[in-house]
């Protein structure tokens, strides 16, 4: 979690410490008070904040709130329509695909996403075993897993559960129910 000082906010911002704090007293941007009564910002609410009123992120700084989703699937059809509904949606994700779970694995640990959309059926290492290692490795095993799958009976679905997924829906999966569901787990 990146916590800026109201110092860090004026800078970013491009406005007086004042302004930050009275934005922060009404109730426009979210803070918290340190123990010894210093507000903290958390970064991805300043940017949230920053976005919604038009302030321009500082260069260099545009990437850094973008929340990640990794979309694995071995149906090409299925990747290029989520990827593409994902990259122009209003939240701006930062989105790669894998085709098979061992490449699924490797952009895990690379790109560190905030959210996986993962099919079960897969060539080589299937949905269970990559949500599994997801969540048993302590590096990763707060990312968001949401199965989306064709064979998703009521077995597959206790097991997927089991293995630490965070919410199992069967294709076809209206885009808009998929994306409210992946803004609701990322807290957006």
């Amino acid at each position: 979690m990146d916590v800026l000082t109201v110092s860090d906010a004026s800078r970013l911002c491009g406005v007086s410490l004042k302004t930050i704090t009275n934005w922060i007293e009404q109730g426009h941007i979210k803070a918290h008070k340190t123990v010894g009564g210093h507000r903290r910002i958390l970064r991805e609410d300043l940017y949230r904040f920053m976005k919604e009123h038009g302030i321009p992120l500082p260069q260099g700084e545009k990437d850094k709130g973008r929340k990640k989703i990794l979309i694995v699937d071995d149906d090409k059809i299925i990747v290029q329509t989520l990827v593409l509904a994902f990259e122009e949606d209003e939240h701006g994700y930062e989105v790669i695909s894998s085709a098979d779970g061992f490449e699924a694995g490797m952009q895990v640990e690379h790109f560190k996403p905030d959210i996986v959309i993962l099919d079960i059926m897969m060539p080589d290492i299937n949905g269970y075993e990559v949500c599994k290692r997801i969540k048993s490795n302590p590096e990763t095993q707060h990312t968001k897993v949401i199965v989306l799958s064709a064979y998703l009976e009521e077995e597959s679905f206790r097991k997927m559960k089991a293995f630490g997924a965070d919410a199992c829906f069967s294709k076809p999966l209206p885009l808009s129910d998929l994306k409210k569901e992946v803004a609701k787990l990322l807290g957006i």
